[in-house]
């Protein structure tokens, strides 16, 4: 009986979240380094189908730069980085697409599977993501920087309660396609469309003062705190996009920014719908 009545308390406590939430838009960032376990993208993909299923709208951008790399060296291409950006040829091009498709419908299958409705969209065809060229790192490529969103199909799916799965690439003027960063894209759909709340699921439990002690997880983070942070490489590499898209998110108008576990088991529950929440939340200066 014990073990009843906390379920129901854990149910209660829910609940003003899931008033708060309902029929608000939240963008989820889903990476590469997050979807290479199978129980944790099914623990993932549930949290989906049950925030879907209590009147929320979540929308899924989604990377896969794991997969990309293992693809490529497949095809006997080179992986080269420039400031953690993927120099993009031609021919590495095509295996990006060729791969966050494949990733894209796998996702939408499991989504319909497990009893949702979802539609994939990709970042080109759809022409959601507008792009420029990047130059701030030199000649990388096929690499573009969002200037501008379209988001009238994900807005149209959303408004039928359906979850547009995103993958990140983009279009210039010449309709020309270039490999986008996902935390960017997601940051940028989020502020388009003024959702509630980002959400970028990562590997590790959001911002540590101490990359190799979990308990120094800085839980709340305020924007002018950040680059101190980076200057003193105590956020580095990975998680610079990442605390920079939540940023742009918030002095964008989105209302909350949370960096986040996905490895954690329904990392998303436990963020949305309870009191303590996890990971780190980014939030502008008081």
């Amino acid at each position: 009986m014990k073990q009843l009545v906390e379920k129901a308390s854990i149910l209660i406590e829910a609940l003003p979240y899931i008033k708060r939430f309902r029929g608000k838009e939240i963008v989820i960032k889903y990476g590469g380094a997050v979807m290479t376990d199978p129980e944790d993208l099914l623990n993932f993909l549930q949290d989906l189908v049950f925030m879907n299923y209590v009147g929320i709208k979540p929308i899924l951008v989604h990377g896969g730069g794991p997969s990309i790399t293992a693809n490529l060296k497949k095809s006997g291409l080179q992986s080269k980085f420039v400031n953690g950006l993927r120099v993009t040829d031609e021919k590495t091009m095509e295996v990006v697409i060729d791969t966050l498709a494949d990733l894209n419908k796998s996702l939408v299958h499991d989504l319909n599977r497990l009893g949702a409705r979802a539609i994939g969209f990709s970042g080109h065809d759809a022409e959601i993501f507008h792009v420029e060229k990047h130059k701030a790192s030199g000649d990388v490529g096929f690499v573009g920087d969002v200037v501008s969103v379209n988001f009238a199909p994900i807005r149209e799916m959303t408004d039928l309660n359906i979850i547009p799965v995103i993958y990140a690439v983009g279009i210039d003027d010449d309709f020309k396609t270039y490999n986008v960063n996902a935390d960017e894209a997601a940051s940028k759909l989020a502020v388009a469309m003024q959702v509630q709340k980002i959400m970028i699921l990562t590997n590790v439990d959001g911002i540590l003062r101490d990359a190799q002690d979990p308990q120094s997880l800085i839980s709340s983070i305020q924007t002018d705190e950040v680059q101190d942070l980076i200057d003193r490489k105590i956020i580095q590499g990975g998680m610079i996009p990442k605390i920079k898209a939540g940023i742009e998110a918030l002095q964008g108008g989105v209302k909350k920014a949370h960096i986040i576990n996905g490895n954690i088991t329904h990392s998303l529950l436990l963020e949305v719908f309870t009191d303590r929440g996890i990971g780190t939340e980014i939030i502008l200066p008081s």
